[in-house]
């Protein structure tokens, strides 16, 4: 299986293990991530407003060139998964914005929101099989109580993009048993850890994260996992002696077996 892949600008810097391992390990379970050419950061923030055009047409190209490529585009971070999905749906159903949008592109054809975009969760879950992705696992993380983050970008809002139920989901929980280790459900795993406000409101932001992380702490969890940076950062600054916050893939290429072989290149 191969898949137009879309990394964002912070798996290209802050978070590039995110990115590596999530590379490391599609070649494992058997599909391959091809990188979108000349991609453009996503905006980092999907735009409200109606009017907004401008900043919506970077995962529009992003999109149409997976569609040209008769592929699926997989992301792996949470906010350029939720951006581009979120404009797909746009592109998709709203006539208006799809109209302005394509007024500014130089396509071959006009893109209406054919391409499926996919989280890398969602391949492992719906393309792979979790039941498949346990067979492969060598190093099974027995033991380790992990506690799935969700955060809000991947949930919702849950009609767009239907990733999960949004206030009670699994898929998480269902790819720690996968691995071999016992997933923590606790109370405030699908609450936003306060996101960009971090950057203005500090003391607000990190009670946010502090809640969260003594939640899971209270349930068993001995460590976190989340997909997406801005949430690893938050998190890391409430907790990162006492509750140690990992990405999926960073778990998933260690029960894999090429953890050491990804940190190597």
């Amino acid at each position: 299986m191969k898949y137009s892949y879309y990394p964002g600008c912070t798996l290209k810097n802050k978070a590039k293990v995110l990115d590596r391992y999530a590379r490391s390990c599609a070649e494992v379970l058997g599909f391959e991530l091809e990188e979108i050419e000349n991609w453009q950061c996503c905006g980092g923030v999907y735009p409200l407003g109606n009017d907004e055009i401008a900043t919506k047409l970077s995962s529009v190209r992003v999109l149409n060139e997976a569609k040209e490529k008769g592929q699926e585009l997989v992301t792996v971070c949470s906010a350029c998964h939720h951006v581009i999905k979120r404009v797909n749906d746009d592109m998709k159903n709203v006539e208006d914005i799809r109209t302005r949008a394509n007024n500014y592109m130089s396509l071959s054809e006009p893109y209406s929101g054919e391409t499926t975009v996919l989280h890398y969760l969602e391949v492992l879950r719906d393309k792979i099989g979790f039941d498949k992705l346990k067979e492969k696992v060598v190093n099974p993380l027995t033991g380790k109580k992990i506690g799935a983050y969700y955060g809000c970008l991947l949930l919702r809002p849950g009609s767009v993009m239907a990733f999960d139920n949004p206030e009670n989901p699994k898929i998480m929980e269902d790819f720690i048993r996968a691995l071999g280790a016992e997933p923590v459900v606790y109370p405030y795993r699908n609450e936003c850890c306060g996101g960009y406000i971090s950057l203005k409101e500090k003391e607000m932001a990190k009670s946010m994260c502090d809640t969260i992380t003594e939640s899971a702490k209270g349930f068993g969890a001995d460590m976190l996992i989340t997909a997406c940076p801005l949430c690893m950062y938050n998190l890391n600054k409430s907790a990162k002696e006492t509750l140690p916050v990992y990405y999926f893939t960073e778990l998933l290429a260690e029960a894999l077996g090429v953890k050491e072989e990804a940190d190597e290149e």
